[in-house]
């Protein structure tokens, strides 16, 4: 196993750092093992090569493919079920008395593979009803892997990751394509635009406001410093009365941030 020198280490995790603000100063052995295969792929005898290979590619496929070997993009459908709840059962009737143009606008950022904005947009269908075609409901799911963005866009899922969902909507918003696979209905994929995005990049170029932003379980992996300036931006592209959720694993810290604390991981513009 090729091994990764604390100069070359410190030298790759400043580079991620300042790319996509994932701090990697403790792991070490993660980005030693989880890199190995890549290196050995592509013919580089030590990390030193890698490195400036990574430094002189122009195109940034280099450092997405660390990226995705890097990160988990873990996620299920449901998860965290009572930030779906809470957006059902508070947000929606909310956003629906306040918007006269029924122009909803719903970011998630870090979409993962897709189950997050799926989720969503299956619970706008039912809330909405035959009213949902009067409206301009598209969710923009963003994520910086191309391979999680790829599963996402895809959108087919095997028996065991679409457990959770209630048998109506598997009925509704999936289509059999044989045994222990389904996709996700062409109707529901029209609904959600996926977007290659990086957090990191210091202006949002978001013409609009949005009323909802979805960016959950992303921010563990930054730190405090990296965490508050994206939530300041957050704030400044959510429009008045809107909510951010994050992930139960996460918090704001309320002296710092001008978000209002509504519930465990739910805050709001006032």
């Amino acid at each position: 196993m090729i091994a990764i020198s604390d100069r070359e280490f410190i030298l790759l995790t400043e580079y991620i750092y300042k790319y996509c603000g994932i701090n990697l100063t403790k792991k070490k052995t993660l980005v030693e093992s989880r890199l190995y295969g890549f290196l050995m792929q592509k013919g580089f005898a030590d990390f030193s090569s890698f490195y400036d290979y990574l430094l002189n590619d122009e195109s940034g496929d280099v450092v997405c493919a660390v990226i995705d070997r890097i990160s988990t993009n873990h996620t299920f459908f449901m998860r965290e079920i009572q930030h779906f709840n809470y957006f059902r059962d508070q947000v929606l009737p909310q956003v629906k008395a306040a918007v006269k143009n029924r122009d909803l606008r719903i970011w998630s950022a870090g979409c993962s593979s897709g189950e997050e904005p799926y989720t969503l947009a299956m619970i706008i269908a039912d809330y909405f009803g035959q009213e949902k075609k009067l409206w301009d409901s598209s969710i923009l799911a963003t994520d910086i892997s191309s391979r999680a963005l790829n599963k996402a866009r895809e959108g087919i899922y095997n028996d065991e990751e679409i457990s959770s969902l209630p048998a109506p909507w598997k009925r509704r918003y999936f289509r059999n394509l044989g045994p222990d696979q389904s996709m996700v209905t062409n109707k529901l994929k029209e609904d959600i635009v996926f977007r290659k995005f990086n957090l990191m990049d210091k202006t949002f170029p978001f013409k609009k406001k949005f009323q909802v932003i979805f960016c959950r379980n992303v921010m563990i992996y930054f730190d405090s410093t990296t965490k508050q300036d994206l939530i300041d931006r957050f704030y400044d592209c959510t429009d008045k009365g809107g909510y951010l959720f994050i992930g139960q694993s996460e918090s704001l810290n309320r002296d710092e941030s001008k978000y209002q604390y509504i519930m465990p991981a739910v805050y709001r513009k006032e």
